[in-house]
């Protein structure tokens, strides 16, 4: 089990479906920050899909939402590290650990995401 999915699982939790924003409020190429049920969430509109991933990177707090994103690819601001958002695997370090990547799907236009919930 790598460091990201511990921080996910490491306690009894319950998963569910939450909403998030419209699929229209998404810009196509961008990612766009969410707090929601206290998760920190990055979401990604990449030709029309949506992706959602941990928006705080494993290596350090930085907000993967400031960094820069190429493809299905996001860099961390603070010291360069890349993740494949499709995945959350380390593309680039000085991270060690992926990012923890989240189910999403889009009903009546909107985006929704399966994030643990207290």
């Amino acid at each position: 089990m790598t460091t990201a999915e511990k921080n996910v699982y490491s306690m009894p939790q319950t998963f569910d479906w939450l909403i998030l924003c419209a699929l229209s409020d998404l810009q196509e190429d961008t990612v766009t920050p969410f707090e929601i049920g206290g998760n920190k969430v990055a979401i990604y509109l990449i030709d029309s899909k949506v992706y959602a991933t941990d928006n705080v990177c494993s290596h350090a707090f930085a907000l993967l939402s400031d960094g820069w994103l190429e493809g299905t690819l996001i860099e961390c601001p603070l010291h360069g590290a890349q993740f494949e958002i499709t995945s959350g695997e380390v593309v680039q370090g000085p991270a060690d650990c992926p990012i923890t990547v989240f189910k999403t799907k889009v009903e009546d236009g909107q985006v929704l995401v399966r994030l643990p919930v207290a």
